[in-house]
């Protein structure tokens, strides 16, 4: 027994032995680690704290660039405005954010209005925690209890558990404060949130500046500033919060949820240039250390001339207002008039207005309908239409056909009048109809005959078509503007509509493609992206202008493109564009009259056939420095009469006269 238990405690004290050794040796391992992390280690580690602890913040919104007119007039300026915001101090409680809410909602004089009912359930919650809490059963504080429900749920349970009728327990104050709480923790926390922005008053402001009330600030922000009020206001555009359904995008971006930036036209188009560099900070506790400063946005100097802008815009509304006056303008409702630099895309004005009836005509502006408004061209595009003769060998230059109305099975055709014996000019000069029917079912490979069925090659259209296109007739201009439309194609390709399409009566185009047509003429065939955007300023100095954008060339001989040129001259000295502008100036151009169709009752069923007018020209003829392009839509209702008011021509002869009293005819303002 001796021998065991003394071979026992032998094993025992190794096995101790061992332990200890292990532990020894440990302990031995943390004590040289931790030394090595807190003598060698220590400033690295300090750094990555001080790293993880700091943030780097950015203020509200710096002012944006401003938007000028061609010669430096300013169109949209910044305005200082008081403004009262809130900065969440460090450690501040949900309790102590609510009586701020309480005790500021009796100092400013703020419309709560817009608060949702979602977040004036939650700030129900706050204040009346026990009341909402018993909406919940035993059975769910159970399921929650246990993780059957998750935090989250449980609060949603309580939300919407909160009825209406126990909002109505909220008086005015308390709905008011709701907001203001709201507003003080929309965003992330360390932002400055903007608690009244607007209409702030001068004891309003001083009070936040004298009491010194706990997370409240005042500063000065800005606001949009218009010189010429309307005008123009609908393309210039307007800024606003960011949209809940663009946030994602605008949040990648570098944006905050509470910047403010351009939502329609041109302050969206050129957000990024307009948008100001915001003051960047690093937070340090309560202190803000500031990194880089802020810089107000760019400038944009647009082609735009706001003097031209303003005289054709009241012009417009004057002579569409009297024509309502007229006989059977009863649907005449709108007009457009752009006038461009044909050579380079710049926009020099853009002009629409729409008559609405209350108690009397009142005129409204409509300027982005001169993009997203399409009309019936008619007879303007008869210069892409016998360019496709040209081109296709159908016609050429002094091609004489016999202009009477033709008649084909089931089918007759006629001009507005019986021309006789015409060639390609007088075709344009005097507007034959005839004229381009057979040479649309030449290119289409149709030997007209009185009474044949009209059987056209379907490949015909495409031929029009791509020739249109070259003009841009029939796709997107390109201009520098959120949205524009590219007008109706139908894929029915029957033979008569051929034969429509070559006088303008079959697709549809903006007033702004009617303008890039006739520019492209003005030309000789080049195609330019029209602009409103001519240079782009910051402070004084000029960063960059904008070269002009040539989309293509007409690939076609240039006696042909010679050729429309001449028969545009011809239609204004002894043609159908008689009058339209003044001899004085030289001018080439085409009219147009075209049947067009309205849905009066919104069923989206055509009711009634209407006739509207356009026209396109420019000047002088020989060197042009303008183009004109307007549209007249439904300015005629031929099933009540004949007659037909000349507001068309009036409003074409005065926009030019406009033109060339502000600019002579080398383009130089006077």
């Amino acid at each position: 027994m001796k021998t065991i238990k003394v071979s026992y405690l032998k094993n025992e004290t190794r096995r101790l032995e061992i332990i200890s050794t292990i532990l020894i040796t440990f302990f031995t391992l943390i004590i040289l680690r931790l030394f090595y992390l807190n003598v060698f280690m220590g400033n690295y580690y300090d750094m990555l704290l001080y790293k993880t602890a700091e943030k780097t913040i950015t203020l509200e919104s710096a002012p944006r660039g401003r938007i000028l007119d061609r010669n430096g007039k300013v169109l949209v300026d910044n305005k200082k405005i008081k403004t009262i915001y809130y900065q969440k101090p460090n450690g501040i409680t949900t309790n102590e954010e609510i009586d701020l809410a309480y005790q500021i909602s009796a100092i400013l004089n703020i419309d709560y209005k817009s608060i949702d009912t979602d977040s004036l359930k939650k700030f129900y919650y706050l204040i009346n925690k026990d009341k909402v809490d018993s909406l919940i059963t035993k059975k769910e504080y159970e399921n929650h209890k246990n993780r059957k429900v998750s935090d989250e749920e449980i609060y949603n349970m309580k939300i919407n558990r909160i009825t209406n009728e126990m909002l109505k327990e909220l008086d005015e104050e308390d709905k008011k404060s709701a907001y203001i709480y709201y507003l003080m923790n929309k965003g992330y926390s360390y932002e400055d949130k903007i608690i009244k922005g607007k209409n702030v008053t001068d004891k309003e402001y001083a009070y936040f500046l004298e009491k010194k009330i706990k997370g409240f600030k005042t500063k000065y922000t800005y606001e949009r500033n218009y010189p010429y009020g309307d005008t123009l206001r609908n393309i210039l555009g307007s800024i606003s919060s960011i949209p809940k359904e663009e946030k994602d995008d605008y949040l990648k971006n570098g944006y905050s949820l509470n910047d403010v930036v351009g939502v329609s036209g041109l302050e969206k188009y050129y957000e990024d240039l307009l948008k100001g560099k915001k003051a960047t900070y690093k937070l340090e506790g309560n202190d803000k250390v500031l990194v880089t400063k802020e810089e107000k946005g760019l400038d944009l100097v647009l082609s735009i001339d706001i003097e031209l802008q303003q005289k054709i815009d009241d012009m417009l509304e004057t002579e569409l207002l009297r024509a309502k006056s007229d006989v059977n303008t009863k649907y005449f409702n709108k007009s457009y008039v752009v006038i461009t630099n044909p050579n380079n895309g710049e926009i020099f004005s853009m002009s629409g207005k729409k008559i609405i009836s209350k108690t009397g005509y009142e005129a409204y502006d409509d300027n982005e309908g001169v993009l997203l408004n399409t009309v019936t061209p008619g007879s303007v595009v008869k210069g892409a239409s016998i360019m496709v003769g040209y081109d296709t060998g159908a016609i050429d230059i002094g091609t004489y056909m016999y202009d009477s109305c033709i008649y084909l099975k089931a089918l007759e055709k006629c001009s507005w009048k019986t021309l006789g014996y015409i060639n390609d000019l007088d075709a344009l000069a005097y507007s034959s109809n005839v004229y381009q029917f057979k040479t649309a079912m030449k290119v289409g490979g149709f030997d007209y005959a009185p009474g044949k069925t009209l059987k056209i090659n379907e490949k015909a259209f495409d031929t029009y078509r791509n020739m249109f296109y070259r003009f841009g007739l029939g796709v997107k201009t390109g201009i520098d503007y959120p949205v524009e439309e590219s007008g109706y194609t139908s894929s029915n390709k029957s033979g008569d509509l051929l034969i429509n399409f070559s006088i303008g009566q079959y697709d549809t185009y903006t007033t702004m493609q009617l303008s890039q047509y006739i520019s492209t003429i003005a030309t000789s065939g080049n195609r330019y992206k029209p602009h409103f955007l001519k240079s782009v300023k910051k402070d004084k100095e000029t960063l960059y202008e904008i070269k002009p954008v040539l989309l293509n060339t007409l690939d076609v001989d240039k006696k042909y493109i010679d050729r429309v040129r001449q028969g545009f001259r011809k239609v204004m000295t002894s043609g159908t564009g008689i009058g339209y502008i003044d001899e004085k100036y030289s001018p080439s151009g085409k009219t147009g009259t075209s049947e067009s169709f309205l849905d009066i009752t919104g069923d989206n069923v055509i009711d009634i056939g209407t006739i509207s007018n356009n026209f396109v020209g420019y000047a002088p003829s020989d060197k042009p420095i303008m183009a004109i392009s307007a549209s007249f839509p439904d300015i005629q209702y031929p099933a009540s009469s004949k007659y037909k008011s000349n507001a068309n021509q009036i409003i074409v002869k005065k926009a030019t006269d406009i033109y060339f009293s502000i600019y002579d005819k080398n383009g130089k303002k006077m």
